[in-house]
C-alpha cells in the first residue's frame, strides 16, 4: 500500500444481490487501524479477503469501528456480523459504532435479537470473552466526529430525502478522503471534497435511467446521483481521483458508466471494484 492513508473498497454494490459486489462498505486505514464506512452484506468476509491480500489491519478481530452514513438496510445489514463475528474470532474490545440518530436503537435491538447466542458463547463450552460482543454507540450530527493529532473525521449532511444521512471526510497530514454515502446531488459533497486526494461517490447510469419504470425514476431522481450529476460535482471539487461506488449499472458495463462521467469531467475517474485499494 503506497499511500499513507490507503482506502480499501470492501463493497461497491447496491441492494441488488450481485455476487461480485458486496454491499456498501469502505475501509480507511489510518493510525494503524481500519475505520469502516458502512457495513453492507458481506463486510467481514470481504475484510478477511483483504487481509489475506496483505492489509493486516482488516484481519477480522481487528475490526473495531464503523461510521454509518444512514440506516438503509443495504448499508447496515452487515452490522450484526461486524458485532459478533470478529468477537467470535477473538476481538476483545467493544465495537465502536458512529451513526445518525436511530443507530443506538438499531444496535440495542440487534443485541437483544442475539442475546441467546451471546449468552451461550460466554457461558458455554466456547468460553468466549465477555467484552468483544459489546458496542459503544455514538450518534453523530454534522461536524467533527473525532480529532487527533494525525486524523480528523468529519460528518456532513447529504440529500437522501427522508433519511438523516451523512457523508464523511477523513483528513490526515498526508491525505484527504471524502465518502459521499447515498445522496442526491448536493453542493455539500463538492464543498467538502474540494481539492481532496480521493472522492468516493455513489452513482447511477444516466443513459440507462430512461429505461427504468416511472416509479423507480422518481425514486432515483430524488435519492441518488446520476453520472452527469457526479461529473458536475467532481468538476467543481477537482479531486485527484474520483472512485464511483454503489454502482447502479442497469445493464451498462462499468466502463460505459465511467465513459458517461467523462462526458462532463476530465479528471481521473474509475469504477470501484471490491478489494481494490486506492
Amino acid at each position: 500500500m503506497k499511500n499513507r492513508m490507503p482506502v480499501v473498497m470492501l463493497g461497491s454494490g447496491t441492494p441488488n444481490a450481485e455476487p461480485d459486489r458486496s454491499g456498501p462498505a469502505v475501509a480507511v486505514i489510518a493510525g494503524g487501524r481500519a475505520h469502516l464506512v458502512d457495513c453492507g452484506p458481506g463486510v467481514v468476509r470481504r475484510a478477511a479477503a483483504a487481509s489475506e491480500r496483505g492489509v493486516q489491519t482488516l484481519v477480522p478481530p481487528q475490526l473495531t469501528r464503523v461510521f454509518i452514513t444512514h440506516l438503509h438496510s443495504d448499508h447496515t445489514a452487515g452490522l450484526p456480523d461486524l458485532i459478533l463475528t470478529p468477537w467470535v474470532l477473538g476481538r476483545h474490545v467493544p465495537l465502536e459504532v458512529f451513526g445518525p440518530p436511530g443507530t443506538k436503537a438499531m444496535v440495542e435491538h440487534l443485541q437483544e435479537a442475539y442475546e441467546r447466542d451471546i449468552q451461550f458463547r460466554v457461558h458455554g463450552l466456547e468460553e468466549a470473552n465477555r467484552t468483544g460482543w459489546q458496542v459503544v454507540t455514538k450518534e453523530v450530527g454534522p461536524g467533527i466526529v473525532e480529532r487527533s493529532h494525525d486524523l480528523t473525521i468529519e460528518a456532513f449532511a447529504v440529500e437522501h430525502v427522508a433519511w438523516e444521512a451523512f457523508g464523511y471526510r477523513f483528513r490526515s497530514p498526508d491525505r484527504t478522503v471524502v465518502i459521499s454515502g447515498d445522496t442526491g446531488p448536493t453542493d455539500a459533497v463538492a464543498e467538502m471534497a474540494a481539492g481532496a486526494d480521493l472522492l468516493i461517490h455513489e452513482v447511477y447510469s444516466h443513459d440507462a435511467f430512461s429505461r427504468q419504470d416511472p416509479e423507480w425514476q422518481r425514486y432515483h431522481d430524488h435519492m441518488h446521483t446520476s453520472t452527469c450529476q457526479v461529473a458536475d460535482v467532481a468538476a467543481r471539487a477537482r479531486p485527484k481521483l474520483l472512485v464511483l461506488y454503489h454502482l447502479l449499472l442497469w445493464g451498462v458495463s462499468a466502463d460505459e458508466l465511467v465513459a458517461e462521467v467523462r462526458r462532463g469531467y476530465d479528471g481521473e475517474v474509475v469504477a470501484g471494484r471490491d478489494l481494490e485499494i486506492y
